[in-house]
C-alpha cells in the first residue's frame, strides 16, 4: 500500500472522530503555545535588562574603597578613605585601556529653590562622567574643566530635579541650594527614565568634584571612581591595569589584600542574564510538562482507536495489508494530530505573546528557534507516543482480530 493511500485512510479516520481528534490535540496545542509564550516573555525580559544595562554603560568599571581590618575589627568599606585624588590622576594619565574616567563624591540633603524643595544629593564628578554613564545634556551645557579647577558652584540637573524645583520656569541660570551652598544650574540632562532595578535615572545633580569635596564635604578622599573601558572586551584588561596602579599607589605587598573593590557592568550583566535564563528555563520546563501530558493523551486515544478498530485491522491484513502498512497508518494518524496541534499551538503562542505585549506592556521577544524547537518536540512527541499503539496494531493476529467483538 502506497503512502498516499495510507495518508488518505489516516485522514479519513481522524475526520470520522473530529471531536476526539481535537481533544487529543488540545494538550499539544496548550503545550506548544505555553512554551513559545513563556520563552518569549523570558527572552523579552532578558533583552530589556541588557538594553538598560547598556544604557548605563556596558563597559563601565566602578571602583570603591574596600573593607579593612583594624584592631581585629572589620571596618565598613563606606567609611574607608583609601581612594585619593592622586589615584584618579594616575589612572587618568597612565592607563591604556580606559576611554574615560571620573572621580565620584556625593553629598545628600534637601535641595531648595525658591519655595520648592526636594530630597536629593549632589554628585561630584568630572566631565567624563557623561560619557561613562551615557548621559547627554538636553538644554544648556555641561560645566567645564575651568569650573573644576576653580571649584565653581555650578551644576547640571536631571529632569526629575528640574520638574520638582523649577516646575514653572526654565532651570538654566536658576539657583538651587544644598546645605546653604548655592549652585547655579547650567544644564539639564536628557531624560532616561527608570532602570531595570526601579531607580530613577533622572533624579540626579552633577557638580564639579572639587566643588563638592571642598564646599560641601570638606574632605580630600573619594567615595569612588567611575571609568569606562575602550570596549566591553577590554574590561578585564582595564581591571588588571587599574589593580596594578592602585596597589602600587597604596604600597600594598604581594601578600596584602586589595584595599579597594572593582566591579564591572559585565559582572552585573552576567548575574542578571543567569537569573533570567534560569527563570526562562523554569517557565519553559513547566510549560513543557503539558507537551508530555499531550503526548500521553495521544497514546491513550491511539490505544482506544486500535481497540475499536481491531476488526478493521484484521480485515485489512487478511486482504494483503502488511504489518508495516498498519504501523504506518496509525503512526501517520498520531503525527497528523501532533503536527496540526503544533501549528495551532504556534499561532496561539505567538498571539499570546503579542497580547501580553499589547495589553500588559511586558517586554516579549519571540525567537525563531523557540518556535522550531517547540514544533519539533511536538512532532517527536507524536511519533514517540504514537509508535507503541501503532506497533501493537501491526502485531495483531489477523484471525484473532477478525473474530474480535
Amino acid at each position: 500500500m502506497n503512502g498516499t493511500n495510507l495518508f488518505k485512510i489516516a485522514l479519513r479516520a481522524l475526520a470520522n472522530n473530529k471531536m476526539r481528534a481535537f481533544l487529543t490535540m488540545l494538550g499539544i496545542i496548550i503545550g506548544v503555545a505555553s512554551v513559545i509564550a513563556m520563552l518569549a516573555i523570558g527572552q523579552g525580559s532578558k533583552r530589556s535588562i541588557q538594553a538598560q544595562i547598556s544604557e548605563m554603560g556596558s563597559n563601565m568599571i566602578m571602583l570603591h574603597p574596600g573593607g579593612d581590618m583594624r584592631g581585629g575589627v572589620r571596618q565598613d568599606a563606606g567609611s574607608m578613605q583609601t581612594l585619593k585624588l592622586a589615584d584618579y590622576e594616575d589612572l587618568r594619565n597612565e592607563t591604556n585601556f580606559l576611554a574615560a574616567i571620573s572621580p565620584n563624591v556625593s553629598s545628600s540633603g534637601q535641595l531648595i529653590a525658591g519655595n520648592n524643595n526636594y530630597p536629593g544629593s549632589v554628585s561630584g564628578v568630572s566631565i567624563d562622567y557623561l560619557e561613562i554613564r551615557q548621559l547627554s545634556v538636553e538644554s544648556g551645557e555641561m560645566f567645564t574643566e575651568q569650573d573644576i579647577q576653580t571649584s565653581a558652584k555650578v551644576c547640571v540637573i536631571g529632569k526629575t530635579i528640574a520638574d520638582n524645583l523649577f516646575p514653572d520656569a526654565d532651570p538654566i541660570g536658576q539657583v538651587m541650594r544644598l546645605n546653604q551652598v548655592p549652585f547655579r544650574v547650567v544644564g539639564v540632562l536628557k531624560a532616561k527614565g527608570y532602570n531595570s532595578m526601579g531607580m530613577d535615572q533622572d533624579d540626579v545633580v552633577l557638580a564639579p568634584y572639587t566643588t563638592v569635596m571642598k564646599r560641601l564635604l570638606a574632605q580630600t578622599y573619594l567615595s569612588g571612581i567611575f571609568a569606562s573601558a575602550l570596549s566591553e572586551e577590554m574590561s578585564d584588561l582595564a581591571t588588571e591595569e587599574i589593580t596594578e596602579i592602585l596597589r602600587r599607589n597604596h604600597k600594598l605587598k604581594e601578600t596584602d589584600d586589595d584595599d579597594f573593590t572593582i566591579r564591572t557592568q559585565e559582572e552585573l550583566s552576567s548575574m542578571m542574564n543567569s537569573t533570567t535564563d534560569l527563570m526562562t528555563m523554569l517557565l519553559a520546563c513547566i510549560a513543557g510538562i503539558s507537551l508530555v501530558v499531550g503526548g500521553i493523551g495521544i497514546m491513550n486515544i491511539m490505544y482506544v482507536s486500535v481497540t475499536e478498530r481491531t476488526r478493521e485491522i484484521g480485515l485489512r491484513m487478511s486482504v494483503g495489508a502488511r504489518g508495516i502498512d498498519i504501523l504506518s497508518q496509525f503512526l501517520i494518524e498520531a503525527i497528523l494530530i501532533s503536527i496540526t496541534g503544533g501549528l495551532i499551538g504556534v499561532l496561539l503562542g505567538c498571539g499570546a505573546a503579542w497580547l501580553v505585549k499589547a495589553l500588559i506592556h511586558w517586554p516579549v521577544y519571540v525567537q525563531a528557534w523557540s518556535v522550531f524547537l517547540s514544533f519539533a518536540v511536538c512532532t517527536l512527541t507524536g511519533i514517540f507516543f504514537g509508535w507503541y499503539p501503532a506497533k501493537k496494531a501491526a502485531n495483531l493476529d489477523p484471525i484473532e482480530a477478525i473474530r474480535y467483538e
